[in-house]
């Protein structure tokens, strides 16, 4: 067999580099549609009696360090809709909604995924196909138990990387397991769908109707 002349491989080399440029280019201007970013909502207008504890903008995270610039929650408006009637739904039963985390602009997703461990990423989206979050369309959230104000206890504390992050482990106790039930029943008949490898993840289901967006928190309009 007759061996590649070197101009030849060369070039190969130059198109392929340009074809992945242009492919990357391709992706961030996809996901930096400003426009779209206009039909996110804040969670907390639609009901503000959900509480927040955003934990990407203070320390308490598996980042160890502030990931957002402010402490607020965006989700399209269908999928907001959806969580203020579970959240509703759930006050019946004396319990209501603490939400951790909703949208999240494509370049943080980015920067957890080039700093997690290889062997813990099935925790986090790869960003070449990016994530529900960053389409507005996945909450990260638990229960506060109402007659209280405190967050009721689950298997795993939020964003665990263990056996015990599973919507399906079995560990625990009966009550943590019956919290963590409750919360997916609540959330399923509104739409939603729990990630399997974290209980406290749920993703809308019209996710694919709506773009990658990284769009700064303070970009967004009021809506």
């Amino acid at each position: 067999m007759k061996s590649v002349p070197r101009r030849v491989t060369l070039l190969w080399t130059i198109l392929v580099a340009t074809f992945l440029s242009a492919a990357g280019s391709a992706l961030t201007a996809q996901v930096r549609d400003t426009a779209a970013a206009r039909t996110l909502v804040e969670l907390v207008r639609l009901d503000s009696t959900i509480r927040l504890d955003v934990k990407y903008a203070t320390r308490d995270n598996f980042m160890g360090r502030p990931m957002y610039t402010q402490a607020r929650v965006f989700l399209q408006r269908p999928a907001a809709e959806a969580l203020v009637r579970a959240h509703r739904a759930l006050s019946q039963k004396g319990f209501g909604l603490l939400v951790f985390d909703g949208y999240r602009p494509w370049a943080v997703t980015k920067k957890f995924w080039d700093e997690t461990p290889p062997v813990q990423r099935k925790f986090v989206a790869d960003p070449r196909k990016g994530s529900k979050h960053n389409r507005g369309c996945a909450v990260d959230l638990t229960l506060v138990d109402l007659s209280t104000g405190r967050e009721v206890s689950m298997p795993s504390p939020y964003d665990d990387f263990s056996e015990k992050a599973s919507s399906s482990y079995q560990g625990g106790t009966p009550e943590q397991r019956q919290h963590r039930a409750l919360l997916r029943a609540a959330m399923e008949r509104e739409g939603f769908r729990v990630e399997p490898v974290e209980w406290w993840h749920f993703d809308y289901k019209d996710w694919r109707n709506y773009p990658l967006l990284d769009i700064p928190f303070e970009r967004i309009p009021p809506r």
